[in-house]
């Protein structure tokens, strides 16, 4: 095993000494494209499909029996043709993208669109974008090829997801409650039920994954079950949503002491999973004071405007 090792590494490095010549490799890189450019071609793919295409609206408003509440997208054409387009049923949300987001280098900040239908508003309450949710969803390009999905729910941490998915579901409310059947499975009431449009730009932009082409356009439809409220994924006693100190939405760009992490070339991690928000040695739930009901305060020792979890010279 060790000879054929040995061969092979031999093999692949001759390989490239007889490819090493001063015309530099035989094909040409692609840089990414601008997020300026493509997000009008996605505005237009997005506007197009919205109105094309509709919901079983007829079946949420009037439910048959053993109806799964369960969204049906399809065209509008033949026997169909008198249906309601779904860009009269949906929402929008416009939210700002940078360039850094995608670590490119062309210094852009671009407003994108997402859009969101709310086919059965649940019962319970509404999730952050930092908050962990449970979840069922089912993922599709605007050709209606699936590359992912799960058949019953599931609990997913938003921030790790797609910035736009987050951010949509923020706008469903769950289900109110968990209830035991006669044979004795269980099911969440009430939960939400919907379907979210989102931009390349809010999704993978120049990226590609289980089968998903660099900057798609993308569908989910999401059934929302429950939620914890006020999560906090790192245990630092700050909810996670708090933790969003430029206020956008968007928790995974918000890290005080990422120069101090390059620095001492740690791993740079945003303060919703950083137990210590400013890498003094003193954890962030040794630098607040939390009361008997849960009120949290932030002392500032230096009076200079910087509360101690975030203040080094604090």
């Amino acid at each position: 095993m060790q000879l054929r090792k040995v061969v092979l590494a031999m093999t692949v490095f001759i390989f490239m000494l007889s490819c090493n010549n001063d015309d530099g490799p035989g094909f040409d890189l692609i840089p990414p494209r601008l997020l300026s450019e493509v997000v009008v071609e996605d505005a237009a793919a997005l506007q197009a499909y919205l109105e094309t295409h509709f919901y079983n609206y007829e079946d949420f408003e009037n439910p048959p029996a053993n109806f799964d509440f369960q969204v049906q997208l399809d065209t509008i054409a033949g026997a169909n043709s008198d249906k309601r387009p779904l860009i009269q049923d949906v929402q929008s949300l416009t939210l700002e993208v940078s360039s850094e987001d995608f670590e490119l280098e062309d210094n852009e900040t671009v407003a994108h669109t997402l859009y969101y239908l709310i086919a059965r508003q649940g019962q319970g309450g509404s999730p952050t974008s930092a908050d962990s949710t449970y979840i069922r969803y089912q993922g599709s390009l605007l050709n209606g090829n699936l590359f992912d999905g799960t058949s019953d729910y599931t609990w997913q941490y938003l921030p790790f997801f797609l910035r736009g998915y987050s951010q949509a579901i923020s706008n469903f409310r769950v289900g109110d409650a968990i209830v035991e059947n006669p044979d004795g499975t269980t099911e969440i009431t009430n939960g939400g039920v919907g379907v979210m449009f989102l931009p390349s730009g809010l999704a993978y932009f120049n990226g590609s994954s289980n089968g998903i082409p660099p900057y798609s356009p993308l569908i989910f439809t999401i059934s929302t079950g429950l939620y914890i409220p006020d999560t906090d994924y790192d245990g630092d006693g700050i909810p996670s949503i708090m933790e969003d100190l430029n206020g956008d939405g968007d928790v995974t760009n918000d890290n005080t002491d990422v120069d101090r992490e390059r620095a001492i070339r740690s791993p740079a991690f945003p303060n919703h999973l950083d137990p210590d928000d400013d890498e003094d040695g003193i954890l962030t739930r040794d630098e607040i004071i939390i009361d008997d009901q849960g009120n949290i305060s932030f002392p500032d020792d230096d009076n200079d405007g910087i509360p101690n979890y975030l203040d080094r010279d604090s």
